[in-house]
This record gives C-alpha cells, structure tokens and sequence, in this order.
C-alpha cells in the first residue's frame, strides 16, 4: 500500500507579495447591448463583408432569449470586478429593435451606477438615413437614456456621406450632445471622411466633442494624406478610440502623438455575433494593445496602460479615474505587481477594486 504524496507548494522568495495601486480602467468603446456573456453559447455564422457581419447581428439580437439588461449587466459585472470604473456604451436604435437595446443598458448601468460611470451613445447600426425611422429615433432615444449621437460609416453604409453628418451633427448641436462614429472605412475614402468630420467639427463649434471608433484608414501609413488628416483632427480636437482586435489594423501610437491625435481604448464587442472573444476585462485590453502596437520600452507599456485609465477618463470625463493619486485614493484597483510595464505583459486579475473607498463585490 502506497501513501499519497502530499501536495507539494512551490518555494517562495520571502519578499512577501507586492501590491500596485492603479487608477481603474476606462472602456471607451463597448457594445453591451449584444453580448451572450454568461448566456448560452452562440454559435455564429461566418461573414467576410460589413453588411454580412450587421445582417448576422440583427439575427442574432432578435433570436435571444435573455433580455437586453439580463445580458448588458452580466458583462457590466464582469467589467467592473476586472478594475473598469467608467464606459462609452455603443447601443444600438433602429426600427427592427425600437428603444429596448437603449432602455435596456439604460436600467443596467442604473443597477451599478455606485460602481461603473456609464456613457451611452445611440448608435445607427443598420443604418441611418438608409434604415427609414431609425433618425426620428436616434432623436427619441436622447430622452430616453442616450447621451451621446452616434454615427457609421457615412459613405458606405449609408451611402450619403454629407446627408448623414448633416443628421448627426444637427441631433448633437440641437440637443448638445457629443457625438462618437464608428468608421471601418479604409483607404483614402476612409480618409477622406475624416477630413470632412474634422470641418464639419470646427464648422459646429465642437472641437473636443468628436470621436472616431475603430478609424481602420487611420492606421495604414502608406496612405499619403495620413499626417494631413491628422493634423485635421488635431486641429479639431478630435479623439479616436481604438480596440486592437483580431486582425483589424492598429494605430501607430508614436505617429498620432506626434500629430497631436488623442487615443482612447475600448473591448468593442465581447462574446456577442461578431466575435466569440472578449473577456470583459481592460487589464486584458491593454495587454493586446501593447502586444499588436509592438510595445517593447518601459515607456510604451506606459503609454498602453495610460491610454486604457488616465487618456479614456479624459475622454468620457470620469472624475474617480482622473483623481486617482496612489494608495490613499477612494477609487482605485490592486494589483499583485512592482510595476506598470510589468502589470502590462502580465495582465494579472485584481486583488481589489475599491469604490469610494470601500472593496466592492458586485
């Protein structure tokens, strides 16, 4: 008869455990109205077009069996126990859905709101101008929970470039709101559309108010008008917030300092019909960031982690982040690590999260 081995622990360095405070996170661009996160398991249908990947959404959206909130508050959850304190919610308003993806990220984030600051844009998905009844409700949708306008690709999805900024920055300047636009365009017609929401920013007066997501055309260094429009953006004061997915291009992060172009990060969809991956967490976010930009210096790990806490709550104006001052802050995040470079590459889960300074379980 053989005597089990007892478990065996691995030898220790005797230093204790190092404990990092840092400010929480900022996830600048999300879609939480439609996550599966701890829903059943979705199995999707390959798409390899803009259009196919919507028409796969809409299916997907209307074959759920779990609720808009139900669904959205799963993944909020998931996102504040990983360190995130504020969000720029991307929810979809079209006639197919009504206002419930609204209503429903709306009520979640209600439930948090001692936890997680929450930004909603009204987002035109399918379309606006191209969807009938989807612009009387995106103007609807900013009395009922939206606070921001948002736009997609004007030229291509809509097929009225000018017709559609029109619409969009008439609802912002009418009900003063900003205003946030999904652009996956490439190429110089990608270009060429930034350049034109950079003069219509100025021309409205909204400097600082503007921001392009995802900004595919922003990436690619070989397009000759790249500086030019950025400059046009510096000059409007304008932000763009990038999620470093899969294959999608990555902004050079040294060109658009060097340009004077703010970054700010977000998760995009997680574990909706356009992706199975995503893990709700900006600690994970931060690592592919500095993983698809080619970070290698202390200094660019840095600037990937201030991108993902300090630059995004400058962009969605999240007083807990912004004030984080070290150990003693109310709102912070702890983290078994020496260092932020470190922290970075080994995207640990938190020790803590603290809120007003109490630990939080929500």
């Amino acid at each position: 008869m053989t005597t089990p081995h007892a478990p065996r622990q691995l030898p220790g360095n005797g230093d204790g455990q190092a404990v990092l405070p840092t400010p929480g996170f900022v996830d600048a661009h999300i879609h939480p109205d439609k996550t599966t996160w701890g829903s059943p398991w979705l199995s999707r249908r390959g798409a390899t077009t803009l259009r196919g990947l919507i028409d796969n959404d809409l299916r997907a959206q209307l074959s759920y069996q779990e609720g808009v909130e139900e669904r959205a508050l799963a993944l909020m959850k998931q996102a504040v126990r990983s360190g995130t304190m504020a969000m720029r919610a991307h929810v979809d308003v079209a006639p197919q859905l009504g206002l419930r993806n609204i209503h429903g990220v709306r009520a979640a984030a209600e439930q948090l709101a001692p936890y997680l600051d929450v930004q909603i844009v009204a987002f035109p998905q399918f379309g606006l101008l191209s969807n009938p009844g989807s612009l009387e409700l995106m103007e609807a949708s900013l009395s009922e929970g939206a606070d921001l306008v948002g736009g997609i690709d004007p030229a291509s999805l809509d097929g009225d470039l000018h017709g559609h900024l029109g619409a969009v920055f008439g609802l912002a300047v009418r009900h003063g709101r900003d205003l946030d636009i999904h652009l996956h365009d490439a190429g110089p017609e990608g270009l060429a559309q930034v350049r034109a929401i950079a003069d219509r920013t100025v021309a409205e007066g909204m400097q600082g108010r503007v921001t392009i997501g995802h900004g595919f055309a922003l990436c690619d260094t070989s397009l000759p008008d790249l500086e030019a429009t950025l400059d046009a953006m510096a000059s409007a004061g304008m932000w763009m917030a990038t999620c470093a997915l899969g294959a999608d291009p990555v902004p050079v992060l040294d060109l658009l300092e060097k340009h004077g172009v703010r970054v700010a990060l977000g998760s995009d969809g997680v574990r909706d019909a356009w992706s199975p991956f995503g893990s709700g967490s900006m600690m994970d976010r931060t690592h592919l960031l500095g993983y698809r930009t080619g970070a290698m210096t202390d200094e660019e790990l840095q600037r990937c982690f201030r991108i993902a806490t300090a630059d995004g709550a400058e962009l969605v104006g999240s007083a807990a982040v912004a004030a984080f001052s070290g150990a003693g802050s109310a709102d912070r995040v702890e983290f078994a690590a020496r260092s932020i470079p470190e922290l970075v590459v080994d995207r640990p889960s938190p020790l803590r999260v603290v809120r007003a300074g109490q630990a939080i379980t929500p």
